[in-house]
């Protein structure tokens, strides 16, 4: 089993492709090779595969780099399922984790991270917790989402640390990371991992 992360860009026609698309090229290159693993497509569209027990803290990360540009935000659908014919290209394989992530994407209104699985009580979990994230999410300021992409980049790093890095004084790092939910955020992130590791 694996899964499928598929996004778009917000906005994306507002800002010229030179200031966010190296970004994301970059963010994508963390996961895999380009085009088996993630590809773009549609200009501002993509598709990414990571491991399922991954594949929340790499939405985390996305949305974070993304919104650290500014009038930039992202839609992502996570899809679990097999993969059963494996293409050159992401975006040319098959199999019901491509499925439940391109319907995911579909449905998605106004929330903006949602997930699709063969499991739908966890599917129902899940999405619940996605939404009442997103209250803060959606409410990251560049700033806030510069120090969340910062603190997931370099997970073993104090806030001292952190701070040095930023060219900021400790209090202002540790203020930042509690407006935007950080450690809420992760404990979100933790328990899906323990959830979906026990399912897949």
């Amino acid at each position: 089993m694996t899964s499928v992360i598929t996004g778009d860009i917000i906005n994306s026609r507002n800002i010229k492709p030179q200031y966010w698309m190296p970004i994301l090229k970059s963010v994508l290159n963390n996961y895999g090779l380009e085009p088996l693993q993630w590809e773009i497509y549609r200009g501002d569209s993509f598709q990414l595969e990571v491991p399922p027990k991954k594949a929340l803290l790499a939405a985390i990360y996305i949305k974070a780099c993304i919104r650290s540009i500014e009038g930039l935000d992202v839609r992502l659908a996570i899809g679990i399922g097999e993969k059963s014919y494996i293409s050159e290209k992401i975006t040319a394989s098959n199999g019901s984790v491509f499925i439940n992530s391109g319907e995911c994407f579909e449905n998605l209104k106004k929330s903006i991270l949602a997930i699709k699985s063969p499991f739908p009580d966890f599917d129902i979990q899940m999405n619940l917790a996605f939404d009442l994230a997103q209250l803060t999410i959606n409410r990251w300021t560049q700033k806030s989402a510069e120090i969340v992409k910062v603190s997931i980049e370099n997970p073993n790093s104090t806030q001292k640390q952190m701070a040095n890095m930023l060219h900021k004084t400790q209090s202002s790092v540790s203020k930042s990371l509690k407006i935007a939910g950080f450690d809420e955020i992760m404990k979100m992130e933790r328990y899906y991992r323990n959830q979906i590791t026990k399912l897949c």
